[in-house]
């Protein structure tokens, strides 16, 4: 195998790792990633920033654990940057 046919096998896994990572970015509505941006705030203080009703914000919470299959958003988070910190890993090993 030379070289160009070894730098064109790692393109294509760093598009493979990154698509993995855009696809789970993607699966959150827009107003969820306001919401799981802002983990740690207080739903009052998520409120003030965006403008929205309590019970629409729980409702956006719920739909990020339900999709992270998470009991918390702490652990969503963690997931994100687990899965964010194995693509960026994968990304290094295959440069």
């Amino acid at each position: 195998m030379d070289k160009s046919e070894k730098l064109l096998m790692g393109i294509e896994n760093i598009l493979s790792v990154v698509s993995d990572l855009v696809g789970e970015v993607a699966g959150l509505k827009s107003a969820e990633k306001e919401v799981f941006a802002l983990d740690g705030h207080s739903i009052s203080a998520t409120q003030d920033i965006f403008h929205k009703e309590e019970c629409t914000i729980k409702n956006q919470k719920r739909s990020i654990l339900k999709k992270w299959n998470t009991s918390c958003m702490t652990e969503a988070v963690q997931q994100f940057l687990n899965l964010y910190q194995e693509s960026s890993q994968e990304l290094i090993r295959t440069s």
